[in-house]
Formats: structure tokens, C-alpha cells, sequence
């Protein structure tokens, strides 16, 4: 699968099979977050990797529903803001920098056909403490993997081109 095909036909998903996603698959997604372009490099992420059952039920206080604790995995993002870029006019790029590492985690689940779904809807106090995350870092997303039951077709309600792209000027 080409990047723009994954970018076409990716999906959230929330209903998973109950089939455990392979050790190598979850490293080489995982390694793919660690790749991704940071502003001047700073790297300013973590991620913690969640199978175990207890743990993932741990956190269903955070986000009381069912299908997330269900998925066979949930990688939760985390940045540590200070470690990350500033521009000089003090704009901090450590939420960009997370979304970077976040689409290249769906998008290669997509290719691997593990579907993803990214929650940002979660109580951050809660799963911070669950997860023991330190106070100078932020839980930015849970992003929820496992094996499609379904298919979905391609999103379709995308707006055209011709209304956000601008030549030269606005």
C-alpha cells in the first residue's frame, strides 16, 4: 500500500477481533512513531505500549467504554513539553510534533490492516495516574489497535480541494 492509498482508505475503527496483534507489528508501528520529523528534531515524545488486560481495564475510568478496553492494544502518546521546539516568537510545536508521530502509528497499522482509533476525549488526570506518567509530561492521546471485525469504506464527506487550497496567495 502506497502512502496516499493509506491516507484514502484509513479509518477509525472500534470494533476489534479478539486476535492479539504480533509482538513484531506493534515494535515496527511503534518504531515508525519513533522515526517521525520533529520540529529542530527535539523528539519530545514517550510511548507507552498497554496489552496486558488489567492494565487496559485500569484505565476505563479514564474513558468509560467498553470496545476501548476491548482492543487488543492502546498506545498511549505522551510529550514532555519543555523538551520540545520553540519558535522565537514563543509558539511551542510540541502538540504538532505528537500529531506527526500519531498519523505515522495509523498509518502504519493501516498497512499492517490493524485498524486504529485515536481518543482524546479521556480524562488526561486519570490515566496519568494509572499509567504513572510524570507531572512534566502530558498524555496527548490513546490511540486503540486491533484487527477489523468490518470494513469500512473510505471517507467520502472530505471537502473538495478547490475550497482550502490557495495559490500564491489567500
Amino acid at each position: 500500500m502506497n502512502v496516499l492509498e493509506a491516507i484514502q482508505t484509513r479509518r477509525s475503527i472500534r470494533r476489534f477481533m479478539k486476535k492479539p496483534i504480533e509482538k513484531e507489528k506493534l515494535t515496527r508501528i511503534l518504531e515508525s512513531a519513533r522515526l517521525s520529523p520533529s520540529a529542530n528534531n527535539n523528539q519530545p515524545w514517550h510511548f507507552i505500549l498497554i496489552t496486558e488486560k488489567k492494565a487496559k481495564e485500569n484505565l476505563f475510568p479514564a474513558y468509560p467504554r467498553n470496545w476501548f478496553v476491548e482492543a487488543p492494544a492502546i498506545i498511549a502518546v505522551c510529550i514532555k513539553p519543555n523538551d520540545g521546539w520553540s519558535r522565537q516568537d514563543g509558539e511551542k510545536y510540541w502538540k504538532l510534533d505528537a500529531a506527526i508521530a500519531m498519523q505515522s502509528i495509523m498509518l502504519t497499522s493501516h498497512d499492517f490492516g490493524i485498524g486504529s482509533c485515536c481518543i482524546a476525549a479521556f480524562d488526561e488526570k486519570k490515566a496519568k495516574k494509572v499509567l504513572e506518567i510524570p507531572n512534566n509530561t502530558r498524555l496527548i492521546a490513546l490511540i486503540c489497535l486491533g484487527y477489523p471485525i468490518e470494513k469500512k469504506d473510505p471517507v467520502t464527506d472530505r471537502k473538495k480541494l478547490e475550497e482550502i487550497v490557495h495559490y500564491q496567495h489567500w
